[in-house]
């Protein structure tokens, strides 16, 4: 009888070891190791999904390699071929990961119902196939040739997927699954390394596409080993609140296209909905002039966005003046507030400030700085900031107003939506009041931005 031969993981991140640690030298986690038993005879017999031939790599020159453009499939979902970089790669695979009940399983039954023309495979460990018959229904089938399979075993599932030869595969949940080559149970790392790797070959030779949907743990990445991230060609990160409407698809690795795109969704009875003009739902529509608040023309990848800052200044009740922000970097906040107190004479060390980013956004666009401050300024002396005004620049150290990129497309966004004019930085080359409609406001300094808004 061959000896049987084990190893210790680290659950939280995945490094290996021959014997039990207390501490892991690669997290620096405690407690995290687990014995897991590894049969080196199975793992070199046929796997499905596996070549037998045994061809040999031949080193070429870089400049001998044939390129030829990648066929994408356009999906019927125009926000996830936007984040994908323009639509599905044959071969490749993507993991998308999120918190439990924001949406993942329904977003992958949409593609899997509604796409027609394809031949869909969905194979499910967590619900029967009643379960999903009935989220279907309440989505609405449009493709009859989706194929729903709950299975667990990755034999199994190979030996459907050889009789069906399906055109997309969608694996939920891969911490579901497990081989029989693997003695270990199902979520652990060896399990979940051994069956992404299973996929992973079977989605390069057959060149079909795969969806892996991944569970995250409580610091919000994906649970399992680090490993699964860097095997797969895409990660897509489905973010939201449950107790809000509105779900974010970013990804975070591509290689197929940029990581800068963003997918905006609203959550209804009836399944997700792609949100074509995030601008609109962004920003509230208050006829009343409210202080505290203001648009910014900010960018998310190559999607232009209009958000609505908002800002509450009091006076500080109990001595030490709080700074709060959400959706927004806390220590950039601070340093637009001595900004404003050294460069301006604003008072402000005295005073609570609070900011949010309306929609649940979270932005790190340099752009929105000057919405900030004006949106401070406005709640601070209680004067609105005019109507269809936005503004779109960044807040230098020395109250400078610093010229952004690609201010043209902010521009035309701000245009689209109505509005009647722009503040942005002087320093702006090449833009000019004839390319628009919308009237451009160009200011140097902060003090003009005052006299701009709230002189009147």
């Amino acid at each position: 009888m061959a000896k049987v031969k084990s190893a210790y993981f680290c659950q939280s991140c995945g490094y290996e070891s021959v014997k039990w640690l207390g501490k892991c030298p690669s997290c620096a986690a405690w407690n995290t190791f687990v014995e897991e038993v590894l049969d080196k005879e199975e793992k070199g017999s046929f796997r499905p999904g596996a070549s037998g031939s045994k061809r040999l790599a031949k080193a070429q020159k870089i400049t001998e390699i044939r390129l030829q453009e990648e066929d994408r499939v356009l999906l019927s979902d125009r926000e996830l071929n936007r984040v994908l970089g323009g639509g599905l790669v044959p071969g490749s695979l993507i993991l998308i990961g999120g918190e439990p009940g924001i949406g993942k399983s329904t977003l992958m039954l949409q593609i899997a119902v509604k796409n027609q023309g394809l031949k869909v495979m969905y194979v499910s460990g967590e619900e029967s196939e009643k379960q999903i018959r009935m989220r279907g229904e309440r989505i609405g089938f449009a493709n009859p040739d989706c194929f729903i399979l709950t299975e667990t075993n990755t034999q199994n599932i190979f030996r459907q997927i050889e009789e069906l030869q399906p055109d997309l595969l969608i694996v939920d949940s891969i911490q579901t699954l497990h081989t029989s080559y693997i003695e270990s149970s199902p979520g652990s790392i060896s399990q979940i390394r051994e069956c992404t790797a299973e996929l992973m070959r079977f989605a390069k030779e057959s060149n079909t596409p795969v969806f892996l949907i991944g569970h995250i743990t409580k610091d919000g990445s994906i649970a399992g080993p680090k490993v699964l991230e860097h095997m797969v060609d895409t990660v897509l990160q489905f973010e939201g609140d449950r107790n809000h409407v509105y779900r974010l698809l970013r990804s975070v690795k591509n290689r197929f296209g940029s990581t800068n795109e963003l997918g905006i969704y609203e959550m209804r009875g009836a399944g997700l909905r792609e949100v074509e003009n995030p601008s609109e739902i962004l920003i509230s529509n208050n006829d009343e002039g409210l202080s505290g608040i203001a648009i910014a023309a900010t960018l998310e990848g190559m999607r232009p966005l209009l958000v609505e800052v908002q800002a509450l200044v009091s006076t500080a009740a109990y001595g030490m003046p709080q700074r709060s922000a959400t959706g927004f970097d806390a220590k950039r906040l601070n340093m637009l507030l001595a900004v404003l107190e050294k460069r301006c004479g604003f008072k402000l060390g005295s005073k609570d400030v609070f900011l949010n980013i309306a929609g649940g956004l979270r932005v790190d666009d340099p752009a929105i700085d000057l919405a900030v401050v004006c949106a401070v300024l406005s709640s601070n002396v209680d004067l609105s900031v005019p109507s269809k005004t936005c503004l779109s620049a960044e807040v230098g150290l020395s109250g400078e107003i610093r010229p952004v990129n690609r201010v043209e497309q902010r521009i035309s966004e701000a245009e689209k939506l109505g509005y009647e004019r722009i503040i942005i930085s002087k320093y702006n080359k090449g833009i000019s009041q004839d390319q628009f409609s919308i009237e451009l406001i160009q200011v140097g300094k902060i003090e003009e931005v005052f006299k701009v808004l709230f002189a009147s």
